[in-house]
């Protein structure tokens, strides 16, 4: 009967292409509608499916939608990179929203931990969001109907439900790649709709809108947030603690429609068994709803809920319960899939009704819900109470700003915090007041600390969706501890800053500051950009009693383009910009090279370009575009693969080859313009895949570790598991390091933790000052990676530098800018570029 009315709606599908969808396709027929309440199209021009909605338009309806609802509010959360409204419509009865600050601070007495709350009469709080990757759009198309029929259904039965509801609404998770993509929907539309897959209309132009303006996944960015548009939706998330999150996705056209839970045994052991059970009863009301309306779908299956930075996920590790949809894609307006013609209606239809289904499950399982919300966070009080590990201090003696940023994760998740008492050295790491934090156990959910800072190598499972270790203090590459007790914790931070910097004094000699700080590639690109000379150190010395250390800078005060005022007068300024301390001093005298020594190389002013377009990785490109531009206030120039061959490669120092596939990355005529460049001074360096297009193209020489693993006695059907077990997806390993190498300056330990998603092993060099960065014997630190992986990462190489002509090509196999919150190795790609031309 389910496959007989499938067919049916296919066949109404082609019907439906041929003249406009109306909203009764949509809407349930058993409710009347409030006619004062305006439809999509009456605002929008088009009908719900007729066309992709742009953001503008999106945002038109709400505000009017909103206008003329009393029972719904719009907020406007921020901005998005592009600029664009972050919206959220708060949605319940017009009782409701008149006590609704009464209702929220009701519900948040559920996670004091104290379990007495009564819940009988309090509202369930569920937040509904849609299309967090831009090109998968039916769920913000479908956000125009749900919309309207929160604000319009009439009826006792659904007034009451209304009563017992705070519904928050997101109808658009990502307004940048949502625009990106209507605007390609629409613009390749034709009036006879044509359901061809090779139709241009179902292949995007690079970057595609999945992404945000930098070209992020995020809905990778639940728990780092990094991104304009993940903060404002955590601070909705921590305001509320809303009791389910719906995260409404698509997939594959040929895909039907899938629902949490996922895979049983992929589960992260954080989240509770009871988290499970709710989402499967849920999943029960999704199944009946879809069936009612003949639609296929699947669950427990594929999909994960593993990595707490996804938005089905991150709910879980809260007391909440988070719901993942995924339909089948059409991709533009109609498409040929295995199960049909599949039109954008239909697929919207879907996304609505699991809306739909959504509400009515948290209807029926309102107490429940509430329930099992206070019960998280009183077992958190009691688990608390039982763990030896009363805090974790964390900090970088050496980088306060790093430091800052990870404690601003914290903040951002409401976790508290303390100033550290004094300085204190523990298990041989130093730890300073000013730059260490420490963060007591006993506070609302411990659960969410211990997944930030956990480190886990052992799994149920040997296939992920996504990564299998985010390990903070790790990405962060800050020195971090178990505390028994909160004796080194000094007043809880309330006024969150971030550190100052400065210059201590005016110098008529020279001014120094050590490479250690994050900001510090900020502060040298504006005094090379400004015309100004800078050295760095090649070897430690001391001087006026401070030691300074591999990579520190030195600014000679003399023979500049700015006299002695304006020099301490700039410098100041850019120091305190960039967060950083520079030291005036009166002699070149020192312990160790004197600052007129030849052991201090000269630093030029770097002109960067990175190719990005066709074969290029776009979130790869993304994270060093965003590093450059948010981060560092560097220029950096996007050459498109497309326009590469008239592109004058010398007006640039450096050029950087992200991951991509290298078979299609550059032709041979553009390997070799590369080449030339290089030769004559030129830095070319390449991540991840663009290993194996050097090698292609004679820029190195590299001597790869293969894995030789043969399948025996695998039955066809466990073939996928078989060869997904040999995928990285993400882990984190150890590698030791030669500090003395510039590609290490600003480094103050000789282990750094790496993160990798790749399986390309490098030999090392023979000699061993070749080899500045290798992973050690017994490299796994966090995550997942399988046996015969295991063996040929260990003292391999991430990283190889090699003289070409006057010039360096430059590799690193892993990614060291891993999707913004990767702190702690984005100083090896600014080592790179400022110091390449000394490796």
């Amino acid at each position: 009967m389910k496959q007989f009315n499938f067919l049916l709606l296919v066949l109404l599908g082609l019907n439906l292409t041929a003249q406009n969808v109306t909203l009764d396709y949509y809407l349930p027929d058993n409710l009347n509608y409030d006619p004062n309440i305006p439809k999509p199209a009456d605002v929008i021009g088009h009908e719900v499916g007729e066309w992709h909605v742009t953001h503008d338009k999106l945002v038109f309806y709400m505000q009017q939608l909103a206008a003329a609802s009393d029972r719904i509010t719009l907020e406007d959360r921020g901005k998005t990179f592009e600029g664009r409204p972050i919206l959220l419509l708060t949605i319940t009865s017009p009782k409701n929203h008149q006590n609704i600050e009464s209702i929220r601070e009701q519900h948040l007495e559920l996670s004091n931990g104290n379990g007495n709350t009564n819940t009988s009469d309090m509202p369930v709080v569920v937040y509904q969001g849609f299309s967090i990757h831009g090109n998968e759009p039916s769920g913000s198309n479908a956000a125009l109907a749900y919309a309207y029929y929160l604000a319009a259904a009439q009826g006792s039965e659904f007034e009451a439900m209304l009563d017992d509801m705070v519904v928050l609404l997101d109808p658009s998770f990502n307004p940048d790649g949502l625009q990106r993509f209507a605007y390609w929907a629409n613009t390749n539309k034709s009036i006879n709709l044509n359901p061809d897959s090779n139709d241009r209309e179902y292949s995007e132009v690079w970057p595609g809108g999945r992404t945000n303006h930098y070209w992020f996944d995020m809905n990778r960015d639940w728990l780092p947030v990094q991104l304009p548009e993940s903060r404002a939706r955590i601070a909705t998330f921590h305001k509320w603690l809303p009791n389910i999150l719906t995260d409404h996705h698509e997939m594959g056209t040929n895909s039907t429609f899938f629902f949490q839970p996922g895979e049983p045994s992929r589960v992260n052991p954080l989240t509770p068994h009871i988290n499970q059970d709710l989402t499967r009863e849920i999943g029960t009301y999704h199944a009946k709803a879809l069936d009612k309306i003949g639609s296929l779908y699947y669950s427990e299956e594929n999909y994960d809920d593993y990595y707490y930075g996804k938005g089905s996920t991150f709910p879980d590790v809260n007391g909440s319960i988070g719901i993942l949809f995924e339909q089948g894609s059409s991709r533009g307006h109609i498409q040929e899939s295995e199960n049909g013609i599949l039109t954008f209606p239909f697929t919207i239809r879907n996304q609505f009704t699991t809306a739909l289904s959504t509400i009515e499950a948290a209807k029926n399982m309102r107490t429940k819900l509430l329930d099992y919300q206070q019960k998280f966070y009183a077992d958190m009080k009691t688990e608390v109470g039982r763990n030896r590990t009363k805090a974790i201090v964390f900090g970088d003696s050496k980088d306060a700003s790093k430091t800052y940023h990870l404690a601003e994760i914290l903040n951002r998740h409401q976790i508290k915090f303390h100033e550290l008492a004094n300085d204190v050295t523990i298990s041989g790491k130093q730890y300073k007041k000013g730059a260490s934090y420490v963060v007591p156990m006993d506070q609302k959910n411990p659960k969410l600390i211990q997944a930030m800072f956990e480190k886990r190598t052992t799994f149920k499972d040997s296939l992920f969706y996504d990564v299998s270790a985010w390990t903070f203090p790790l990405a962060f590459n800050v020195d971090y501890a178990n505390l028994s007790s909160l004796s080194n914790a000094g007043p809880e931070v309330t006024d969150f800053q971030a550190p100052k910097g400065g210059v201590n004094q005016k110098s008529n000699y020279a001014y120094l500051f050590e490479w250690h700080e994050y900001y510090t590639p900020k502060a040298l690109n504006k005094i090379t950009s400004k015309g100004l000379r800078a050295k760095v150190a090649k070897s430690p010395f001391t001087l006026e009693g401070k030691t300074y250390d591999y990579g520190t800078i030195m600014v000679p005060v003399q023979n500049q383009k700015l006299d002695a005022d304006q020099l301490y007068n700039f410098l100041n300024k850019i120091a305190q910009e960039s967060q950083i301390q520079l030291t005036a001093v009166s002699t070149g005298l020192t312990r160790g090279i004197d600052l007129g020594s030849n052991d201090f190389d000269p630093i030029r002013k770097q002109k960067v370009a990175i190719l990005v377009g066709d074969g290029i990785r776009s979130y790869d490109a993304g994270e060093v575009w965003h590093l450059f531009d948010t981060r560092y206030d560097m220029k950096i120039t996007k050459l498109d693969t497309r326009d590469f061959d008239d592109v004058d490669l010398d007006r640039y120092t450096d050029l950087i080859l992200p991951s991509g596939w290298s078979s299609n990355l550059l032709n041979k005529e553009g390997a070799d313009k590369i080449k030339a460049w290089v030769k004559d001074g030129g830095t070319v360096i390449g991540y991840r895949t663009a290993v194996d297009w050097f090698k292609k193209n004679e820029f190195i020489k590299v001597d790869a570790k293969k894995d030789t693993l043969v399948a025996k006695n695998i039955p066809f059907d466990q073939k996928n598991d078989f060869t997904g077990a040999q995928v990285t997806g993400g882990a984190i390993f150890e590698t030791k390091i030669d500090r003395s190498h510039p590609i290490n300056y600003g480094y103050k330990n000789d282990l750094l933790a790496l993160f990798r998603n790749t399986n390309i092993y490098l030999k090392p060099e023979k000699n061993s000052y070749d080899n500045p960065i290798q992973y050690t014997s017994d490299p796994l630190l966090s995550g997942y990676i399988s046996e015969e992986n295991a063996e040929l990462i260990k003292n391999s190489v991430p990283f190889k530098v090699k003289r070409l002509g006057k010039g360096r090509v430059i590799l690193f196999t892993d990614n060291t800018n891993f999707r913004a919150f990767w702190y702690g190795t984005n100083k090896l790609l600014m080592n790179a570029i400022f110091f390449g031309g000394i490796m």
